[in-house]
């Protein structure tokens, strides 16, 4: 058995590879506290596979919040029958282990007929070494062999998010009926205003699916290169007056200027407020960003009423009413799978920025909450990815 450095042996299989093994994972213990930790499984059960992580992805967007403490789980239970958050209950309290949701790995046990030994899975397990996988419970994505394993962290939960997002937008188009992901982004002018990981894939999701423009508001130079490297139009949003290039780059007659739809990707209110300010009159607001707080930047008597404007939250959970029966989160996953085929190199090279190993997530989280660092798409490598990686 291969070293590591220091002498460990490498977590995961102490002999055969459906025997007891050692996983390791990150631990949030309180807030701005991350440690890797581990745990010892007893041997693979009948009608369960075991997947080595290869790499498991950073969204940071909502990592940081559990990181910093602010996220809202720390402070209240959701209420799945009312579907209220209720202040009494938290939902979570600390430690948190695992957390992430952006895995890949590949089968190194099987004993299921639901995927063999040597099958590349995307998973949303957490950031760990490795996972002991319930076919009957847990969601996987068999990845195909010409797909670049590290882009597999956005197939199981990041891209299917993206893809959502363009599904509501075809749907507040066309209506309940049976539609392509494209119908709410064809031909049309689309606006996204934040350029994280999300506002990034969720734009060159719309270009693949046949935009008419699509530009992108930022006020990080490094994000707004990274737009221009996916071939989508970067706008510099420093000084507040995005929505205005948007009014002017898109002029449909008198009175009706602005973006056709606005994908609103930035967990900040302020962007919100220029989402609907960017809108043509009648247009909608596809929201995939999660707040934290209030929102006095959002005038809702303002753009919002005068021009007759649409907000549609887009969340993972839910695809839009009446399409269930077409969509579910495996043809969102399908769908990820074919944009990262046409740009996976485009989406390697500008939008994953650190590649780290495992262990030294502890730091990365520390700097990028201190802003000392600044990821786009941080990766952590465990595995077969770390060496990879080193290489």
């Amino acid at each position: 058995m291969p070293e590591r450095p220091g002498g460990r042996p490498p977590p995961g299989l102490d002999g055969a590879a459906a025997g007891p093994w050692l996983v390791e994972a990150l631990e949030l213990q309180a807030p701005g506290r991350v440690a890797l930790t581990s745990h010892r499984e007893g041997p693979l059960a009948d009608g369960r596979f075991r997947v080595a992580t290869s790499y498991s992805g950073l969204s940071a967007g909502t990592e940081l919040t559990f990181y910093k403490g602010t996220n809202p789980y720390l402070h209240a239970g959701w209420d799945p029958l009312l579907g209220v958050f209720s202040p009494d209950r938290p939902a979570q309290a600390f430690p948190i282990r695992p957390f992430g949701y952006m895995e890949v790995g590949r089968v190194c046990a099987s004993r299921s007929r639901a995927a063999a030994e040597g099958e590349l899975v995307a998973m949303a397990y957490g950031h760990k070494t490795g996972h002991t996988v319930d076919p009957m419970v847990d969601r996987f994505v068999p990845l195909p062999d010409d797909l670049d394993p590290l882009l597999g962290v956005y197939v199981a939960h990041m891209g299917p998010i993206c893809a959502n997002g363009l599904l509501h937008a075809a749907a507040d188009v066309a209506g309940p009926g049976s539609v392509q992901l494209g119908d709410g982004v064809r031909g049309r002018d689309v606006l996204v205003t934040g350029a994280g990981v999300i506002g990034l894939l969720t734009g060159l999701f719309a270009r693949h699916q046949g935009a008419a423009a699509v530009a992108v508001a930022d006020a990080t130079p490094e994000r707004l290169r990274a737009a221009e490297g996916l071939g989508l139009d970067a706008i510099d949003d420093r000084d507040g007056d995005a929505w205005l290039v948007a009014k002017e780059r898109w002029r449909h007659g008198p009175g009706d200027a602005g973006a056709d739809v606005v994908f609103q990707c930035r967990g900040r209110t302020a962007a919100l407020a220029t989402a609907l300010r960017s809108l043509r009159p009648q247009g909608t607001v596809i929201d995939l960003a999660f707040y934290q707080g209030g929102a006095p930047e959002v005038r809702l008597g303002e753009e919002f009423h005068h021009n007759g404007l649409s907000l549609v939250c887009a969340q993972i959970a839910r695809v839009p009413r009446g399409l269930a029966h077409l969509w579910d989160r495996r043809r969102l996953a399908a769908e990820t799978v074919d944009l990262l085929r046409a740009h996976g190199q485009a989406v390697r090279q500008h939008l994953v920025t650190d590649v780290v190993p495992l262990a030294d997530a502890p730091t990365l989280f520390a700097e990028v909450a201190a802003r000392r660092r600044h990821v786009i798409q941080a990766v952590f490598a465990c595995g077969s990815g770390a060496q990879e990686a080193e290489r």
